[in-house]
């Protein structure tokens, strides 16, 4: 029986490109390997997905209409392998053995997904890096990562953004934003609070796999969490 702890983690492509607002900042790039470095180094079996936002963005590419949307979304596909590449890249850099998985192929540069490959990198301490969503146009990295999580058997899913948690409305915007501690599936899908979108959060209640909401950019949250600590986090889960 499997003892150590495995999780999925969400990062969105917009965090890897810093203040520039495009491409990669290779700062944040350390510093996501870095925080996936101390979960390795805790026991934690790692899996990580990562959008394509600071690079091409399906949704945008086919907003005039010259480029349609299965184009757009399967160039936002690619725009997730380099970022998987990049993260690979960093964390090999940091001596943490890293695998990109894809979801189309791309033999030369990444392993085709198949699951129990994939388990098997977990199983030897392997960070495995899923790119290429779900290879499939209409649907977002965020139904990725929790069909990714439901297949490897991940016991929850990281959302590691800019805040600390779920908010009742803007928090940059609303000083009198309320953060709300936990939510369950029905309260995220009834309100739409933008957790992730509606496909995965339905998703995630029909596996009964938590979601948890956190700021990436505070060192060691992600062990706090995976130890338990949600003091600086959000989580939506069956019941309150």
């Amino acid at each position: 029986m499997r003892k150590r702890k495995r999780v999925l983690v969400k990062f969105s492509g917009e965090a890897l490109a810093g203040d520039e607002g495009y491409g990669i900042d290779t700062k944040i790039l350390k510093y996501i390997a870095d925080e996936i470095e101390d979960l390795v180094r805790n026991s934690v079996e790692v899996a990580v997905v990562v959008g394509g936002g600071n690079i091409i963005r399906g949704v945008s590419a086919a907003k005039d209409g010259i480029i349609k949307r299965t184009s757009g979304d399967y160039m936002g596909m690619l725009a997730t392998v380099i970022n998987a590449v990049a993260l690979q890249e960093a964390l090999e850099y940091n001596g943490v053995y890293a695998r990109v998985q894809s979801a189309i192929k791309l033999e030369q540069i990444a392993e085709t997904f198949i699951v129990r490959r994939a388990k098997r990198h977990l199983e030897k301490g392997r960070v495995v890096i899923f790119g290429a969503g779900t290879g499939n146009p209409f649907f977002t990295t965020d139904t990725a990562a929790t069909l990714r999580a439901t297949e490897v058997e991940a016991s929850m899913i990281i959302k590691a953004t800019k805040v600390d948690g779920v908010y009742d409305k803007d928090p940059k915007k609303y000083a009198d934003a309320k953060k709300l501690d936990v939510l369950t599936y029905e309260d995220a899908l009834r309100d739409h609070i933008k957790v992730m979108d509606d496909t995965s959060i339905a998703l995630a209640k029909d596996n009964s796999l938590p979601i948890v909401v956190c700021n990436m950019f505070e060192k060691g949250n992600l062990l706090k969490i995976v130890n338990g600590d949600l003091n600086s986090a959000s989580i939506v889960q069956k019941t309150k």
